[in-house]
């Protein structure tokens, strides 16, 4: 496969994730912010930082409110993180590698958008927002069903594939980080009594509010909810699973080339030094440091991916 088709796949299924995140980002800020008796500032704000876009909004707005945090995350053209940016991407990448997509999940990609740009075409209200988020998430699931459902298990499935699994650890890596922390007390351990609905939030960011509480009733604690988002290889959005996959992915495209290349490798060596500690190793070196450097070496991974495969050749 030429590089620029694999590379075109990499981030078509880049940026259909991110949409479906930065969606349901919103929506947990939404709901945070209902729990609150002031404006909610503080949980936009952590929002923003999560999609990595906050600065970028304070350069264009003084101060963090609803209506403007979520303008700006789902509809703002200049903003290269909103769905609405981040939609044409995918649809662009979609359009240029269409000879190896089925019709399926070209149709899917590109009736979401067409979808898209009708509902944010003007500013959406907060009594239309869950039904706009709602929609955001279901046509991702879509092409990620047109994908799972119509696509050859062959190298073309497995970039597409890789893509939407280096963006999911990330987004997973940044709930965590960002929620984590804004949520924690100033002062208090980790592991301290917090209010419940506000850590439903960081369990409902990742989809995993329900399979948390079948694998641990009664015990909604920053600890637990940490080690599954990210140790449980079970969950599709933890850190582990993402790796386990993305591991899989890359052996499929060894045997499909008949070599093995640095990111291989280096996806090992990153699986092994995440699955190999415990939750109370993590905590104890910082679970802040962690993510951090997580986040970092999963970038290297998909620039290393990109090297390896030549993308832009």
């Amino acid at each position: 496969m030429l590089g620029k088709t694999a590379g075109g796949l990499f981030w078509l299924s880049r940026f259909l994730e991110r949409s479906e995140n930065t969606a349901r980002l919103v929506e947990a800020g939404f709901r945070m912010a209902l729990t609150r008796a002031a404006s909610g500032e503080n949980e936009w704000a952590s929002v923003l930082t999560t999609v990595g876009c906050r600065n970028a909004y304070l350069a264009r707005h003084e101060t963090v409110t609803p209506n403007n945090a979520v303008d700006y995350l789902l509809r703002d053209k200049t903003n290269p993180m909103s769905v609405y940016s981040v939609m044409q991407m995918a649809r662009d990448n979609a359009r240029a590698t269409r000879t190896a997509l089925t019709r399926e999940v070209w149709e899917a990609v590109n009736d979401g958008w067409i979808l898209l740009q009708d509902m944010l075409k003007r500013p959406v209200t907060q009594g239309d927002l869950p039904a706009v988020l709602s929609s955001i998430r279901q046509h991702s699931a879509l092409v990620r069903g047109a994908l799972q459902g119509t696509m050859l298990r062959n190298d073309i499935f497995s970039f597409s594939r890789i893509g939407a699994l280096i963006e999911r650890a990330d987004n997973t890596a940044r709930i965590l980080d960002v929620k984590y922390y804004v949520l924690l007390p100033t002062g208090a351990p980790v592991g301290s009594s917090l209010d419940n609905v506000q850590w439903e939030m960081i369990l409902r960011s990742a989809s995993a509010e329900r399979s948390f509480h079948w694998l641990n009733p009664g015990n909604a604690n920053p600890k637990a909810i940490a080690e599954f988002l990210i140790l449980d290889a079970r969950m599709p959005r933890s850190l582990a699973f993402c790796y386990d996959e993305l591991i899989a992915c890359l052996a499929n495209l060894e045997n499909d080339y008949g070599d093995r290349r640095p990111s291989h490798d280096l996806s090992s060596a990153l699986e092994a030094g995440l699955t190999g500690r415990s939750i109370d190793d993590i905590i104890e070196g910082g679970l802040h440091e962690f993510i951090r450097e997580f986040l970092r070496d999963n970038a290297a991974l998909a620039s290393q991916i990109e090297t390896d495969y030549r993308f832009y050749e």
